[in-house]
């Protein structure tokens, strides 16, 4: 398969996760709401806004390869930031059985790794380029062959 085939799946791939996370929060941001604020953030729902516009957005120029390098930068820092802020701690439901915040911990963690690895994803989209499928080509920018 072509090397610009794969890097087009590859940007399919990274940006499918962004988009479909972003719009629903745009459409109720209370969920997202919650988590921020119980990360101690200040405008939890401004910034669930924020969150949302920004991955939609983002999600969407990583799809089509639009200032593909700087968005993937954005991108790599902000799965950083939310694997650091939000999924790093043990989880603590009250009222939960003892069981079923350990596995909630467990997946909190697994979701810190995910965050971790997607941003890894994005620091090579970033260095190599969206590939000769993408806007950022027709647009005369440095791509990969």
């Amino acid at each position: 398969m072509p090397h610009n085939v794969v890097v087009l799946v590859g940007r399919i791939l990274l940006s499918v996760m962004f988009i479909l996370s972003g719009y629903p929060k745009l459409l109720d941001p209370s969920g997202t709401a919650g988590m921020i604020a119980g990360a101690g953030l200040p405008a939890s729902t401004a910034l669930a806004y924020l969150a949302g516009l920004f991955e939609l957005v983002s999600g969407l120029f990583i799809l089509v390869g639009f200032q593909t390098k700087i968005t993937a930068y954005l991108l790599a820092l902000f799965c950083v930031f939310t694997a650091l802020v939000f999924h790093s701690g043990p989880i603590n439901v009250p009222d939960f059985p003892e069981a079923a915040n350990g596995l909630l911990t467990m997946f909190n963690g697994l979701m810190m790794m995910k965050n971790l690895t997607i941003a890894g994803g994005f620091l090579v989209l970033a260095a190599f380029g969206p590939g000769s499928i993408s806007v950022d080509a027709r647009r005369g920018a440095p791509v990969v062959a």
